[in-house]
């Protein structure tokens, strides 16, 4: 079970304002160390994502898409609710979480944290939770 610093810790400020709300972008709400996007297209897209130790991509889900998430190196933990579970991933390691989950994803090591995340099929929201 996550402690409590991950329900709320280091979200932004304007983050209140958009909390439950389905965004078509959500990235402007939490800072990584690097972002890339390999391939777009309609209903599906593969992300390429670094997290710092002190980084997370806070909790949310996504109305109609699954994130895949495979892990390039570093360790990550990543937290889940409906129901509640918590899975811990290394490198070559990949984990579904379907759609309406709601996760949030942190770097679990002292190093960063480098993955790709496959989203899809469907459209992409972004819905922050609290």
């Amino acid at each position: 079970m996550p402690s409590n610093e991950y329900f709320i810790s280091d979200r932004p400020r304007n983050m209140e304002r958009t909390v439950n709300k389905s965004l078509e972008d959500g990235t402007h709400l939490y800072e990584t160390e690097y972002r890339a996007y390999h391939l777009e297209r309609e209903g599906f897209r593969i992300a390429e994502l670094q997290l710092s130790p002190s980084q997370s991509v806070p909790w949310h889900k996504h109305t109609e898409i699954g994130d895949t998430f495979y892990i390039l190196s570093g360790s990550m933990r990543l937290f889940l609710q409906n129901p509640k579970d918590e899975v811990r991933l290394k490198p070559g390691q990949s984990h579904l979480v379907e759609a309406n989950r709601p996760h949030l994803v942190t770097n679990e090591g002292t190093t960063s944290l480098r993955f790709l995340i496959m989203q899809g099929v469907g459209t992409y929201d972004y819905v922050p939770l609290v």
